[in-house]
């Protein structure tokens, strides 16, 4: 059995544009995330959905409201906490560029681009959690731990060639890229607010595919 889920990232938040942290923070979509959200639901309003999964952030909540109310199929999306962003505690809703600094600083690394490339992706997510004083925030292995419960719970409802809609987050779709891409994917390909990423699972075996990646859904 396999089954495809079509990632889709949230429209642009208020701290997107203020280009803040936003990990379990939640600002609502901005005037442009409706606009670049409708567009996306445009795009996949014939795609036959067989269920509707999203993030329980509210920016992902609304996001997946109004590509399933176009969807031929009128799913209601079901909201999983398992496919939140990372928690990025004490960094929530500070800057972007002076947080991965701060986080980086330690390890001779200026940004979040240039700490994934030198040390990868899940020591990225433990240095975080190592800089947030009160150690808050999630390491590598809280977070996929996380994510494949979130996965389990999507392959009790999934169908051998089903496909699914799941809306969630940059990081989070970065990750998956990063994990479970063959070909080399560059890191500051960041997913555009409201892009595609295709992801094949095979549950038996517990294996994923990116087969596409941050596809823009604007046209």
């Amino acid at each position: 059995m396999a089954y495809q889920i079509y990632l889709v990232r949230h429209g642009k938040t208020w701290y997107n544009e203020y280009e803040k942290m936003q990990g379990w923070s939640d600002t609502p979509l901005t005037t442009d995330g409706v606009a670049v959200a409708q567009k996306a639901a445009e795009a996949l309003k014939n795609v036959d959905f067989a269920a509707a999964v999203t993030s329980d952030m509210k920016r992902a909540v609304d996001t997946s409201r109004i590509i399933t109310r176009r969807n031929k199929n009128h799913l209601i999306p079901q909201e999983l906490a398992e496919f939140r962003e990372q928690f990025y505690g004490f960094y929530e809703g500070r800057s972007i560029d002076e947080s991965w600094f701060a986080i980086g600083k330690p390890h001779h690394a200026r940004n979040f681009a240039e700490i994934v490339q030198k040390y990868g992706f899940d020591a990225t997510m433990d240095f975080v959690k190592e800089a947030d004083p009160l150690h808050d925030a999630e390491n590598a292995q809280e977070y996929w731990g996380r994510i494949e419960r979130g996965f389990k719970k999507i392959d009790q409802i999934a169908k051998d060639g089903d496909k699914i809609l799941l809306v969630t987050h940059s990081i989070t779709i970065l990750g998956l890229a990063v994990r479970y891409k063959t070909d080399d994917i560059e890191l500051n390909d960041i997913p555009a607010n409201a892009s595609l990423t295709l992801l094949e699972r095979e549950p038996q075996t517990d294996t994923n595919k990116i087969t596409r990646y941050n596809q823009s859904l604007i046209k």
